[in-house]
Formats: structure tokens, sequence, C-alpha cells
């Protein structure tokens, strides 16, 4: 009885760590992989740099966004190391990238 009690809770804590993570598009997966974002940022967890939701939070506009992943204001972001800047990420891979990020917002 013990074993299946603890199995049960095993794995209702796995089912609501699961359900935290924010399923990640395809195409925005890709974006997120091409341009080396999984280096300091995860779905659901702190690595280097704020996980999606945190930053979903700040309610960014495309533009802010934008211009935050191209030349970062570490001020906004006390607690963390600055983030480096990524000059070269198009504008429509940033776009999409934040129209996935804004629905992480709660």
């Amino acid at each position: 009885m013990k074993k299946v009690l603890f199995a049960m809770a095993l794995v209702a804590t796995f089912s609501a760590a699961k359900a935290q993570t924010p399923a990640i598009p395809a195409d925005v997966n890709a974006l997120l992989q091409k341009h080396t974002c999984y280096t300091c940022h995860a779905p659901a967890k702190k690595i280097v740099g704020p996980m999606w939701s945190e930053i979903a939070k700040k309610k960014y506009t495309a533009k802010q966004f934008a211009g935050l992943v191209k030349k970062p204001v570490p001020a906004n972001w006390p607690g963390y190391p600055a983030m480096a800047p990524l000059p070269n990420v198009p504008k429509g891979d940033l776009d999409k990238i934040h129209a996935w990020v804004s629905t992480l917002a709660k």
C-alpha cells in the first residue's frame, strides 16, 4: 500500500511539474535554438537569465522586446547578469519569439 501511495504521489508531482512547462511551438523552438536563447533562458526554470514566463510578465511591446534583445538594459533585470547584445537577430524572428512569450503572461 505504501508503494502505491508513493507511486501516486510521484506521478502527481511529475504531472504538476509538466503542466507548468509551457508548450513551445516548433517554429519558435527552432528560433530559440538558432539564436542561442536556450543558453541562458528556459521555459520553466531560471538558468542564467529569467525564465520565459518572467519575461512575459514585463509585458514588453514587440518593439521594446526587439530593442532589448539587440541592446539589453541590465537595470531592467536586477539580480541577473547582463545579457549579451544580439544585434544580428532578424526583426521577424524576434517578432515570432515575442508573440509566443507574450502568451505566457499571467
